[in-house]
């Protein structure tokens, strides 16, 4: 491991692990690209299985290796190798990491509006004898052409969209809770009093684990019970897409929570140095923010 003085950047050894984590980045795509290539290609079947086992080896090799550069980064920190030089800069790289989050999710809303209020209108407006789309019709939430298929049984029936009053108003309330238990938590932080920091965290991930568990529900019954899924037209392929994403996010958000706290139940921080904590916690508000967006312009409008 690398040392340096104060007045010196702290810049660690060369090591294998972008190689190795970027073979497992390989190994995902490349999976996933067999498994999906292969779903309705009878002359590619053979590459399905291989696709899975690849898919497997490389998100077993992207977590190894994560767990590995992260107890790299904790090491480094506990034995004094950062200092205000570093501390900036990892304020930085957190702080554009979040503003390249902000456009990812931008993107997506930005493709809601454009199919709510342009495209989807636009293709109802159209002559019946001109358009390709006989059965479309020109509202929202839009399936596109045809109906539905429930159970496996298709139906003309329109798409009721996902309402906001069930489900997506409990997952409001905890992640909103769990914006003011971190916030509770890194107030005790910095008043040195750990029960408060440790209790604050452990009330946070248990938030973020409730909340996850609620929109697992949810999406069991968008699937058997309403015949929502990601193929379900301009709706359902929205839905999923900023939602699924969403809680993709929450999920990383609740490991790193949980490595946190186990990292404050060994008193790894100090109200001086904890940037540790500040970031996951700024991660953490940025998934809340992101969620009151989903729920106004998704569930409620």
């Amino acid at each position: 491991m690398a040392t340096h003085s104060n007045n010196q950047y702290f810049v660690p050894h060369g090591s294998i692990y972008p190689a190795i984590i970027s073979m497992g980045l390989l190994s995902l795509a490349s999976g996933f690209i067999f498994s999906v290539a292969t779903d309705k290609n009878k002359d590619l079947a053979y590459l399905q299985a291989p696709g899975k086992w690849m898919m497997s080896l490389g998100f077993a090799l992207i977590l190894f290796m994560v767990f590995k550069w992260m107890g790299s980064i904790i090491t480094e920190s506990l034995t004094g190798q950062y200092k205000k030089w570093e501390d900036k800069s990892f304020r930085i790289g957190m702080i554009v990491f979040i503003c390249s989050e902000i456009a990812f999710f931008a993107a997506f809303f930005g493709a809601l509006f454009y199919m709510r209020v342009l495209s989807v209108p636009e293709l109802g407006g159209y002559d019946v004898d001109v358009t390709l789309y006989k059965d479309f019709i020109g509202s929202w939430p839009s399936t596109g052409p045809g109906g539905l298929t429930v159970n496996g049984e298709y139906t003309p029936s329109p798409l009721h969209p996902m309402g906001a009053w069930g489900l997506p108003a409990i997952n409001t309330a905890l992640l909103l809770t769990s914006g003011a238990t971190i916030t509770w938590a890194h107030w005790g932080l910095i008043k040195n009093n750990r029960k408060q920091l440790v209790v604050g965290m452990a009330m946070t991930v248990f938030l973020g684990i409730a909340f996850l568990a609620c929109q697992a529900l949810e999406y069991h019954e968008a699937y058997t019970e309403m015949g929502l899924t990601l193929s379900s037209g301009a709706y359902g392929a929205s839905f999923f897409m900023l939602t699924g994403f969403h809680g993709f996010h929450v999920l990383l958000g609740t490991i790193m929570l949980i490595v946190i706290t186990l990292r404050c139940m060994k008193g790894h921080f100090t109200p001086e140095h904890h940037f540790g904590f500040e970031g996951v916690a700024w991660y953490w508000h940025f998934v809340d923010v992101v969620w009151l967006g989903l729920f106004v312009f998704v569930y409620w409008l």
